[in-house]
């Protein structure tokens, strides 16, 4: 493959851009939405960790049931199944109307966005030349925290105006409209190659001996890193609330958040062409640890509280993002979506978790310290796992992927 982007390498890496951009919205949706809710229904903070917590699950199960079969469909043809869910599941939640209906419909979302997000990674792995890949799947995470940051600005309109439910309908407008976009312009990817071995099959092949160690960790490290990343995703904002702040300021805190996990992003793919995946991941965890365990600790005001949110945000999510071309460069192109899709489904277990313990230890009365301390603690596992992972590539700066 040539060092230099074709047009249409270039547009496929943005559109999946846009693809990663619109599961930002949604998450963060339910994230910003998270006291209106508990208004609305009289929740505590337990159920609304079972809102939070719906969504990831949905994602799991899409990771585990949907996105391997782009190894076994095609890419293409699982962007459009997810996407259709995706757009379903938004314009329910905007006539849910109790907290059951609720959460099923955050899982239907959650079950597309499962599918979506491992084959981003794969398409723009696998459009990309060898020189770009990494960068160009940092850049595909990178939408999410960008959709996450506009979702601010939206809902610090919206809400007032047209209360919670209605940023729900615009964004199942949006993922429709990008559902016909991948209808009429993504080409199937030139890593797939359609064979008759089916998805059972592939999956076996992540244990084989070459790949089975690597699995595990791969598995077991992510699981860790949700459980942190999701858990400030959920909670940051909501906190922010309950404190004390303005709604305005509140938002801000989720934006400045998403901000910095946008920055971080990039810097993140500039890194890894520069030191490999480990180092950076190192680099990134050991610096957010150390922050998360300050802000839990010190009392601020609110342009220092504003400052540590980037930077962690910054940390956390480049850090974390790591772990995507770390997956695309373990396994080859025939199981490289199912193997993807797998690891983050076994993580997103992690994804569940966090939130739910969070709410339950709010209100059991613990402390803001004792819980940022808790959270914090799972990123330096991440880290130390990956680091047992024996593959050459993952410590190189641009190794090739066939």
């Amino acid at each position: 493959m040539k060092n230099s982007m074709s047009w249409l390498q270039i547009g496929v890496v943005s559109l999946c851009f846009l693809l990663n951009f619109n599961d930002g919205i949604d998450v963060l949706l339910v994230s910003f939405a998270g006291e209106h809710i508990m208004k609305e229904w009289g929740l505590n903070n337990a159920q609304l960790g079972y809102v939070f917590s719906a969504g990831l699950a949905g994602m799991t199960a899409g990771c585990f049931l949907i996105a391997p079969l782009g190894d076994q469909w095609g890419r293409r043809k699982v962007f459009l199944g997810s996407l259709f869910l995706i757009s379903l599941g938004m314009l329910f939640v905007y006539f849910a109307p109790s907290l059951n209906a609720l959460l099923i419909f955050r899982f239907i979302t959650g079950l597309g966005i499962g599918g979506i997000l491992p084959n981003l990674a794969t398409v723009a792995s696998e459009f990309s030349t060898d020189k770009t890949r990494d960068f160009n799947v940092g850049i595909v995470q990178g939408g999410w925290p960008l959709g996450a940051i506009l979702t601010g600005f939206v809902v610090a309109w919206v809400f007032p105006l047209l209360g919670w439910r209605a940023t729900f309908l615009i964004a199942s407008a949006f993922s429709f409209a990008l559902l016909l976009l991948v209808y009429f312009f993504l080409p199937e990817s030139p890593g797939f190659v359609p064979e008759s071995k089916h998805s059972k099959t592939k999956i076996k092949e992540l244990f084989t001996p070459e790949y089975r160690t690597a699995t595990l960790l791969l598995w077991t490290a992510i699981f860790f890193g949700f459980l942190t990343l999701y858990t400030l995703i959920s909670w940051v904002p909501t906190l922010a609330k309950q404190s004390g702040m303005p709604f305005e300021l509140a938002t801000y805190v989720g934006m400045t958040l998403n901000f910095g996990a946008f920055t971080g992003v990039f810097v993140m793919g500039l890194a890894i062409s520069q030191i490999g995946i480990k180092k950076t991941m190192t680099l990134f965890f050991i610096i957010a640890f150390v922050l998360m365990n300050f802000y839990g600790n010190v009392k601020l005001d609110y342009v220092i509280n504003l400052t540590l949110v980037f930077f962690i945000g910054f940390l956390v999510q480049g850090g974390f993002n790591s772990f995507y071309p770390a997956a695309t460069r373990i396994y080859p192109a025939a199981i490289r979506s199912t193997g993807v899709g797998l690891a983050m489904g076994a993580g997103r277990f992690g994804a569940i978790l966090g939130p739910t313990v969070f709410g339950l230890l709010t209100d059991s009365g613990m402390s803001v310290a004792g819980r940022f301390l808790i959270f914090s603690l799972p990123i330096l596992v991440a880290v130390f796992l990956l680091h047992k992972i024996k593959s050459k590539e993952l410590s190189l700066s641009r190794p090739k992927i066939g």
